[in-house]
């Protein structure tokens, strides 16, 4: 049994939202594939991301100059904390599926906040005298990203800063399995429902072997 994080970032639902509808149909067909895999499902516009603020810099600073835990203060504690719970619920999962709009070229903040949270030292990371490797090698993930045009090729490639991201930050961990789904051009109203028909189509095809 494998335990797979379907990570969404959209603050609207899936009939609202091109991303999250796809999504949907991934995360459905995937079940059906996997009925004993564990699917958990994580909003990130409605889950506790601690922001690298002054209290969880100043936390670990602590921790890591040999102080308690019990010396930190109240919001130092609350975060670090919550922090530890995100990257070890990452850690210990066995494939990833991420799902947003592309906004602004790039992923909304709160994915790049969660992004943050799973990129810890010695947790999903670590360094050597030859650099940065990562410690999660043999897991597998999947974006899935919608967009108003096309980024995934064309002149626009250049400019895409979602999928690409992720990608890096994933093979930055140790994971090289990843695929993608793009429902691209969605600005267009007379295209869009055909673009996320197809989309939904592909996704369906991507959950028999993912």
């Amino acid at each position: 049994m494998a335990t797979v994080l379907y990570i969404t970032a959209h603050p609207l639902d899936p009939q609202e939202s091109f991303s999250l509808a796809v999504g949907k149909e991934f995360i459905e067909a995937y079940r059906k594939e996997n009925p004993n895999d564990e699917v958990v499902h994580l909003d990130l516009y409605k889950e506790n991301i601690p922001q690298f603020d002054a209290d969880v810099l100043r936390g670990w600073g602590k921790l890591r100059s040999g102080s308690a835990f019990g010396q930190l203060s109240d919001a130092e504690k609350s975060k670090v904390a919550r922090l530890e719970e995100i990257v070890d619920q990452y850690v210990a999962a066995d494939k990833y599926v991420y799902v947003s709009p592309m906004w602004n070229f790039s992923i909304p903040p709160v994915m790049k906040a969660y992004t943050d949270a799973t990129s810890i030292p010695g947790k999903t990371f670590k360094y050597t005298e030859n650099g940065p490797v990562g410690l999660l090698p043999g897991k597998k993930a999947l974006h899935i990203q919608a967009s108003g045009s096309v980024y995934s090729e064309g002149p626009l490639a250049e400019i895409e800063m979602g999928y690409s991201y992720l990608k890096k930050i994933l093979q930055f961990y140790g994971i090289h399995s990843m695929e993608a789904i793009f429902a691209e051009g969605t600005a267009s109203k007379e295209r869009a429902p055909a673009i996320k028909e197809k989309a939904i189509a592909y996704a369906k095809e991507v959950a028999k072997g993912f």
